[in-house]
Protein backbone atom coordinates (compact mmCIF):
# COMPACT_ATOMS: atom_id res chain seq x y z
CA UNK A 1 0.00 0.00 0.00
CA UNK A 2 1.23 4.02 -0.80
CA UNK A 3 1.63 6.05 1.76
CA UNK A 4 -1.27 8.53 1.43
CA UNK A 5 0.86 11.36 2.78
CA UNK A 6 2.96 11.01 -0.11
CA UNK A 7 1.38 13.40 -2.36
CA UNK A 8 0.55 16.27 0.13
CA UNK A 9 4.02 16.05 0.76
CA UNK A 10 5.08 16.79 -2.64
CA UNK A 11 2.43 19.82 -2.64
CA UNK A 12 3.75 20.89 0.06
CA UNK A 13 7.40 21.48 -1.18
CA UNK A 14 6.32 22.49 -4.27
CA UNK A 15 4.41 24.93 -2.12
CA UNK A 16 7.08 26.38 -0.11
CA UNK A 17 9.19 26.42 -3.45
CA UNK A 18 6.65 28.72 -4.73
CA UNK A 19 6.75 31.31 -1.65
CA UNK A 20 10.35 31.59 -1.53
CA UNK A 21 10.57 32.32 -4.91
CA UNK A 22 7.98 34.77 -5.23
CA UNK A 23 9.02 36.39 -1.97
CA UNK A 24 12.59 36.90 -3.09
CA UNK A 25 11.05 38.44 -6.07
CA UNK A 26 8.84 40.48 -4.66
CA UNK A 27 11.60 41.92 -2.04
CA UNK A 28 13.74 42.32 -5.30
CA UNK A 29 11.14 44.03 -7.52
CA UNK A 30 10.23 47.12 -3.78
CA UNK A 31 14.33 47.53 -3.37
CA UNK A 32 14.28 48.46 -6.89
CA UNK A 33 11.16 51.00 -6.81
CA UNK A 34 12.91 52.30 -3.49
CA UNK A 35 15.94 53.10 -5.33
CA UNK A 36 14.35 55.06 -8.35
CA UNK A 37 15.22 54.81 -12.04
CA UNK A 38 18.61 54.49 -12.85
CA UNK A 39 19.85 58.11 -14.17
CA UNK A 40 20.44 56.81 -17.07
CA UNK A 41 16.50 56.13 -17.58
CA UNK A 42 15.43 59.52 -16.04
CA UNK A 43 13.63 61.23 -19.27
CA UNK A 44 14.79 65.28 -18.20
CA UNK A 45 11.45 66.41 -20.02
CA UNK A 46 9.25 64.00 -18.47
CA UNK A 47 11.15 64.91 -15.40
CA UNK A 48 10.82 68.89 -15.60
CA UNK A 49 7.05 68.51 -16.14
CA UNK A 50 6.84 65.50 -13.08
CA UNK A 51 7.91 67.91 -10.49
CA UNK A 52 6.56 71.29 -11.29
CA UNK A 53 8.80 72.83 -12.74
CA UNK A 54 6.31 73.90 -15.54
CA UNK A 55 4.03 75.58 -13.39
CA UNK A 56 7.09 78.54 -12.58
CA UNK A 57 9.34 78.25 -15.25
CA UNK A 58 6.92 77.89 -18.17
CA UNK A 59 6.32 74.41 -20.59
CA UNK A 60 8.98 76.11 -22.91
CA UNK A 61 11.46 77.50 -20.39
CA UNK A 62 10.19 80.73 -21.35
CA UNK A 63 9.50 82.11 -17.62
CA UNK A 64 6.54 82.79 -15.90
CA UNK A 65 6.24 83.36 -11.82
CA UNK A 66 9.92 81.86 -12.19
CA UNK A 67 12.56 83.10 -14.32
CA UNK A 68 12.87 82.25 -18.23
CA UNK A 69 15.45 78.99 -18.25
CA UNK A 70 16.63 79.19 -22.35
CA UNK A 71 20.39 80.13 -21.93
CA UNK A 72 20.64 79.34 -18.52
CA UNK A 73 23.96 77.10 -19.36
CA UNK A 74 25.34 80.72 -20.77
CA UNK A 75 25.15 82.05 -16.74
CA UNK A 76 25.64 78.86 -14.85
CA UNK A 77 27.86 75.71 -14.77
CA UNK A 78 25.70 72.36 -13.86
CA UNK A 79 27.14 71.79 -10.40
CA UNK A 80 25.39 75.59 -9.79
CA UNK A 81 21.82 74.46 -11.10
CA UNK A 82 22.07 71.73 -9.65
CA UNK A 83 22.49 72.87 -6.51
CA UNK A 84 19.91 75.58 -7.26
CA UNK A 85 17.65 72.48 -7.72
CA UNK A 86 18.00 70.84 -4.79
CA UNK A 87 18.47 73.60 -2.18
CA UNK A 88 16.19 76.20 -3.72
CA UNK A 89 17.27 79.65 -4.14
CA UNK A 90 14.86 83.15 -4.18
CA UNK A 91 11.56 82.38 -4.26
CA UNK A 92 12.20 78.96 -5.17
CA UNK A 93 11.98 76.08 -2.86
CA UNK A 94 14.47 73.74 -2.16
CA UNK A 95 13.94 69.76 -2.32
CA UNK A 96 11.88 69.55 -4.79
CA UNK A 97 13.97 66.76 -6.74
CA UNK A 98 16.87 64.41 -5.70
CA UNK A 99 20.51 64.92 -6.50
CA UNK A 100 20.33 62.77 -9.27
CA UNK A 101 17.47 63.87 -10.72
CA UNK A 102 18.51 67.54 -10.35
CA UNK A 103 21.82 66.28 -12.27
CA UNK A 104 19.82 64.89 -14.89
CA UNK A 105 17.95 68.14 -15.10
CA UNK A 106 21.02 70.24 -14.73
CA UNK A 107 22.55 68.72 -17.94
CA UNK A 108 19.85 69.03 -19.82
CA UNK A 109 18.90 72.79 -19.23
CA UNK A 110 22.27 73.38 -20.20
CA UNK A 111 21.68 72.45 -23.88
CA UNK A 112 18.50 74.39 -23.70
Amino acid sequence: MRNPLLPFAAIAIVAIIAMVSLSYFGVNQAQQAAEGPAMTEMNPEELYAAKGCTGCHGGNLEGGVGPALTGVGERLSAEEIANIIVNGQGSMPGGLASAEEAEVLATWLLEQ
